[in-house]
């Protein structure tokens, strides 16, 4: 079960969290919707090559990655987007597209976007399709530690130039 991992390691912090099912969804947006979880709350986890090394971006899944930003942020040379072949390996016990944004589980470095931080709970993929676990923020940052930093954009604000 892809809950297993996630789930352990919360329960061995005795951190209280939120286990929801939904029905089988695929987009951040269309987990919100089902789940009645604003999109600014829901946290989607985006895996990205920062110097050709994985990484994990957590954003509101209302907002999308700016990898300009990401790459000045984190100071490397260039940020892109992973393959679904190049990362899929690395999270044997995940869905590919639902791996939850524990990246200290799996040997990746989590990137938090700050527009996370201002929320009090967040909810996140919980390793399939069909759930998600709704915890603290506070709780998530002191087990995660994840570096916090400016690098979304709401999907409004882009247009075409």
């Amino acid at each position: 079960m892809p809950l297993s991992k996630v789930k352990a390691f919360l329960d061995s912090h005795q951190t209280k969290y939120v286990l929801i099912s939904h029905s089988k969804a695929y987009t951040a947006q269309g987990i919100a919707a089902i789940s009645h979880i604003s999109g600014r709350e829901l946290a989607k986890t985006v895996i990205v090559k920062l110097d050709g090394d994985l990484a994990m971006a957590v954003l509101p899944a209302s907002f999308q990655v700016d990898l300009e930003a990401l790459r000045e942020a984190t100071g490397v040379g260039l940020a892109e987007l992973a393959t679904e072949r190049e990362f899929k390996r690395h999270f044997p016990d995940c869905e590919t597209g639902a791996m939850p944004p524990f990246g200290n589980l799996y040997g990746i470095p989590v990137y938090v976007d700050t527009t996370l931080t201002e929320d009090r709970e967040i909810a996140f993929n919980a390793g399939s399709h069909y759930e998600l676990i709704k915890m603290a923020y506070a709780d998530f940052e002191h087990l995660v530690k994840p570096e916090v930093m400016q690098f979304s954009s709401a999907h409004m604000a882009h247009a075409l130039v």
